[in-house]
């Protein structure tokens, strides 16, 4: 089963780093999953050998995306992500960043999207203070979950 809760994916990565894996993180809502996405978390897999998604949860995402978000339960997504063989792990965590996650599994590579800057994720600190590094993957422009939403309405 890919789908973990944090204290068992810290055991299962802590033996994975031991055996030489370098792991890989990041995160994100993945509300309606599309083909940015995919690309994204290919290029994401491909700075390491595990790759580990923390999937914001339902009450986070509404926080962040607003009342109709998401589209998708928490566990419809974590199932959806899950079945990429591409992705190894998905945990999902509530907070609106991923800075308590990261400070527990401390991935070797923390990747996120060309629309962020490593300088300001709030995260970076935490990253860098273990030793891991930040790689920014260039946004595939067209794709957004948002506007596949409003474009979905418009056709209504």
């Amino acid at each position: 089963m890919k789908i973990k809760t944090i204290k068992p994916l810290q055991q299962i990565l802590a033996k994975l780093k031991n055996r030489g894996k370098k792991v890989v993180f990041t995160n994100g809502c993945f509300d309606i999953l599309h083909i940015g996405h995919i690309k994204y978390l290919k290029k994401a897999k491909s700075f390491g050998d595990i790759l580990v998604v923390g999937l914001n949860s339902d009450s986070s995402v509404k926080k962040l995306k607003g009342k109709n978000r998401p589209v998708f339960s928490q566990n419809e997504r974590a199932e959806i992500l899950s079945s990429l063989e591409f992705v190894d792990f998905v945990v999902i965590f509530n907070e609106d960043t991923p800075e308590k996650l990261i400070s527990i599994i401390k991935p070797d590579i923390h990747v996120k999207g060309g629309d962020y800057k490593a300088g300001g994720l709030p995260e970076a600190n935490i990253v860098k203070s273990y030793g891991g590094k930040i790689k920014i993957v260039k946004f595939i422009p067209g794709y957004s979950t948002t506007n596949i939403i409003k474009g979905i309405g418009n056709r209504a």
